[in-house]
């Protein structure tokens, strides 16, 4: 029997909200009666070093909460890229801040999306919200998650103390969405051809 399931890696820099990121997305998960796990892995430091986060969302009860071969690698950095671009799936996603990873020949069998994530935060005036745009643009392609509750769960998640967040969040979030519906970044099988023909 099928199963509806979506098995995530989201990583980054220390300080690029991975953690949060994940957080949106399984608790959304969660309020769409789903069944989410979600893992946080640090490196040596908190900020400015490595972070990175595995989010299962299924139909069916997890069997283990462990992400070895993701359908799904959101990558905010080049050091992300290079660790998890590899592990995932024959048929999977690749989904990449393009303002910090320049486009290069990547895997043939994956599908790609470049968001340049971290150029719309900063024009909307907070670099920190890059990790909201870029959950927009994974809602945009799933599946397994409803833009209506991400919306709904956004200022549940934002802690009491920096409930001024909630409204540039949304924004951000919407920012992404639109961003992935408008410019369809995505290729499929035959990345290698068309990457270099779109640089000749």
């Amino acid at each position: 029997m099928s199963t509806n399931v979506e098995r995530i890696i989201l990583a980054g820099f220390g300080g690029q909200g991975i953690l949060f990121l994940g957080k949106v997305l399984a608790q959304v998960g969660m309020m769409s009666g789903k069944h989410v796990s979600w893992i946080p892995s640090y490196g040596p430091e908190m900020r400015g070093g490595t972070a990175n986060c595995t989010v299962v969302i299924s139909d069916n009860p997890i069997a283990s909460p462990l992400v070895t071969v993701p359908d799904t690698v959101i990558a905010m950095n080049k050091p992300s890229v290079a660790k998890f671009a590899t592990r995932i799936k024959a048929g999977g996603m690749l989904m990449y801040n393009s303002s910090l990873i320049e486009r290069q020949d990547f895997r043939d069998d994956v599908r790609l999306v470049e968001i340049p994530a971290s150029e719309i935060a900063d024009d909307l005036g907070n670099p920190r919200v890059a990790n909201l745009v870029m959950a927009g643009a994974y809602v945009k392609y799933s599946k397994i998650l409803d833009f209506d509750l991400v919306i709904k769960a956004l200022p549940t998640l934002v802690p009491s103390n920096k409930k001024e967040m909630s409204e540039i969040n949304r924004t951000a979030f919407e920012k992404g969405f639109n961003y992935a519906k408008e410019k369809k970044y995505m290729f499929g099988r035959y990345v290698y051809s068309v990457f270099k023909g779109m640089g000749n």
